[in-house]
């Protein structure tokens, strides 16, 4: 009985209806960008200051330029990046005085902040600084705390996520918009996860499925790439749009288009079959036949339904499903922690996004050029202690040799972004059909996990100091490196469609290496 590879091979791996799906899927990848990593712009924390009702009227009277009216004024202040006092403590006296004691007293802002931006972000307008800097951690956090929840409620529905969170996702983006308080902002915050993480994955595992296996490695390194021309269109809008509000809106509004999904996807017949939808599995295999403009085969292989216990049922899926998830934390942790971090670093910060982001260009196209020739593994592998050591490196060099800096925060960003694509490239590939949609969304609850601490690791371990958490990140990525080695090597294997496919894919790898290793033994 023939699998659906085989009928792919017959009606077209990548032909005419592959391409328009995997093209409306890309769009819903570069949409994605604003949700997962937005908070860099709309949680930007420019420089700040205490609000003194009296200094302003001193400074006119005393004729005080900006700079003397900070030096005379501000505690400790000395420029960019000073210290918590400057920010978040005043002088607490009356100005009109003629005589103040010594030492002058200090005490909290409670007349607000001045803050040094044209435009307003969510800490400019709900105050999210000092004592309540906090705040845009949990912002942060909850939209990943949405995305682990949905993830395992979308796991049953699978494909279908990607007609299911089109409309929330749209409504749940203009409700942040408008948020009318703090508190909102992160309950609509976290509504936005819940129903956008789910059909980001799900069009992920849809471009595996709906593609043969000589494209299953490019068109998944594409779908990702379009995330990162998402990351270069969102940082032009956020430079032309420096109001948090109106950026929102303008990242949201396009959203609206997706609604059309519902009559431009069709479901994952690998998924149909699953729940035993064989009717409607055959008539999303003759809508592919009929676009590509070929014959349909007769037959096709039917599976079982999923269960969380099959992904830790087995010895060799257990080990699959634990490293997975340790992957899927790891890359979230660091991709997510890199850019918050250079959130909060000195300097231009449409420059360094911009910078940052181009680099997921060369990352891609290294993976194009070497999964299909040296495999999956030694990459990955490689991709995670160039991570670890640049991460070290950005640590430990000084801030005056900015450009070194620079380099090696661009040479992590890029190693990330390679382990990125390659645990959504393989992990679709360890698992059988019947489990695959169920094993992707699994797994990948731990980069939600991870995304829920990340804002907590950047922010308050740079309080400690500025370049802790790179530390911590590179730890991360060596122990990813050496766990990644533990994984049996996919490279040109067709989809496992069965647990004992799964199961036995590494005896497969081990029988291919004795059979090598007999031929070079055995005399001509």
């Amino acid at each position: 009985m023939p699998t659906l590879d085989d009928i792919l091979e017959e009606i077209g791996e990548f032909s005419r209806f592959q391409k328009q799906t995997f093209f409306v899927l890309c769009l819903l990848s570069a949409a994605f960008t604003p949700i997962y990593v937005g908070v860099v712009f709309f949680g930007f924390t420019p420089e700040h200051r205490c609000f003194s009702p009296g200094v302003a009227e001193l400074s006119q009277r005393c004729g005080w330029s900006l700079e003397e009216q900070l030096n005379h004024t501000v505690p400790e202040w000395g420029g960019h990046g000073t210290a918590f006092g400057s920010r978040c403590r005043r002088y607490d006296v009356d100005w009109n005085e003629t005589g103040l004691s010594s030492p002058v007293p200090l005490s909290p802002c409670r007349d607000g902040w001045l803050y040094d931006y044209p435009g307003t972000s969510l800490v400019t307008e709900f105050n999210l600084v000092c004592e309540d800097s906090w705040k845009l951690d949990l912002f942060q956090s909850c939209v990943n705390a949405g995305f682990f929840i949905g993830s395992m409620v979308i796991g049953y529905m699978a494909d279908s996520a990607s007609h299911l969170g089109c409309p929330p996702q749209v409504f749940s983006g203009l409700l942040v918009a408008f948020a009318p308080s703090y508190t909102w902002a992160v309950v609509f915050r976290l509504v936005q996860g819940l129903v956008s993480k789910g059909g980001w994955l799900t069009g992920y595992v849809l471009t595996a499925e709906f593609v043969g296996l000589s494209f299953r490695k490019t068109v998944g390194v594409i779908y990702q790439l379009a995330f990162t021309v998402g990351l270069l269109i969102f940082t032009a809008m956020a430079y032309v749009l420096q109001h948090w509000r109106w950026l929102q809106l303008a990242v949201t509004l396009p959203n609206f288009l997706f609604l059309l999904y519902y009559w431009c996807l069709s479901e994952s017949p690998r998924w149909l079959i699953t729940q035993k939808q064989n009717d409607k599995a055959m008539e999303v295999i003759k809508r592919i036949a009929k676009g590509n403009k070929k014959q349909l085969p007769l037959s096709f292989q039917v599976t079982l339904k999923p269960s969380f216990l099959d992904l830790v049922r087995t010895p060799q899926i257990r080990k699959h499903t634990c490293i997975l998830m340790y992957s899927w934390f790891m890359s979230s942790v660091l991709y997510q922690g890199l850019i918050m971090h250079m959130g909060i670093a000195s300097g231009n910060i449409y420059l360094d996004f911009l910078y940052s982001a181009l680099v997921e260009f060369p990352a891609a196209f290294i993976l194009l050029l070497t999964v299909d020739r040296i495999g999956r593994r030694y990459p990955w592998a490689v991709a995670n202690v160039l991570t670890g050591g640049a991460c070290l490196v950005t640590a430990l060099v000084p801030d005056t040799l900015y450009w070194l800096k620079m380099t090696a925060a661009c040479l992590g960003r890029m190693g990330i972004t390679m382990c990125y694509e390659m645990v959504c490239l393989v992990n679709p590939e360890l698992y059988p059909t019947f489990l695959r949609n169920l094993g992707v969304l699994a797994c990948s609850s731990m980069c939600d996990l991870g995304g829920i601490i990340t804002p907590f690791i950047v922010y308050r371990f740079a309080e400690l100091w500025h370049e802790l958490p790179l530390v911590v990140f590179a730890v991360i990525a060596f122990i990813g490196g050496g766990l990644v080695l533990l994984l049996p090597e996919t490279k040109g294997k067709t989809l496992p469609e069965t647990l004992e496919d799964a199961e036995n894919m590494h005896r497969k790898e081990n029988t291919i290496y004795l059979q090598v290793l007999t031929s070079k033994a055995t005399p001509k």
